[in-house]
């Protein structure tokens, strides 16, 4: 109930990204339900295809469409001016997001028999996912290929995570572990601007 709750969670979030993001860009609401979508369900979508889950999770559980459906909506008719929010509510909401959807992939790709390595991947590919198409899709530099700390925070918690249940650890302390592991990572970078170092070959 707990992981179900989070996810839902998650996705509302995910989905707020993607509409701040959209506002940013001046898009129709057809462009704003299309980027909270695909940052909300891209990364599990990719996750499950990975892992031979079919169908995806959200073809047998259309509430997460519809948590998507009504976050526009509302974010549509109360955040009338995205470009008036403070800087950071839109980093620290994808954080959040990021947290809960990391845990998510690693406890899913382990009940799928998946071995901790590729458990930590596909939390990465969960928390990342989404947010890589959105930002294609925004034609923007996907955050995760720059030299922001981002999917280090995410491998971070995969591995705080799966090091805890190999400790016999409950099933919800584990992912909570991870998700404060990864959120607190991420948003000291987002707080002191941390980074990691680039690699250029000179000419």
């Amino acid at each position: 109930m707990l992981l179900y709750i989070l996810d839902i969670f998650g996705t509302a979030i995910f989905a707020i990204s993607g509409v701040l993001l959209a506002g940013k860009l001046r898009m129709d609401p057809f462009g704003v339900v299309v980027l909270a979508m695909v940052t909300a369900i891209g990364g599990g979508t990719i996750r499950d295809m990975a892992l031979g889950a079919t169908p995806v999770f959200w073809v047998n559980a259309p509430e997460y469409l519809w948590v998507i459906l009504v976050t526009c909506i509302l974010s549509l008719l109360i955040i009338r001016h995205p470009r008036r929010l403070p800087w950071y509510f839109l980093p620290v909401a994808d954080a959040i997001g990021l947290a809960v959807f990391v845990a998510i992939g690693v406890d899913k790709a382990l009940s799928y028999g998946a071995s901790p390595l590729v458990a930590v991947i596909m939390g990465v590919i969960t928390g990342c996912g989404g947010g890589i198409i959105r930002d294609v899709l925004a034609r923007e530099v996907p955050m995760v290929l720059r030299t922001e700390v981002y999917a280090t925070a995410c491998i971070a918690g995969g591995v705080v995570h799966t090091l805890a249940l190999a400790a016999n650890a409950d099933v919800e302390v584990a992912s909570i572990s991870g998700m404060i592991t990864t959120l607190s990572i991420r948003l000291a970078a987002i707080r002191w601007h941390l980074s990691l170092p680039t690699f250029a070959i000179g000419k």
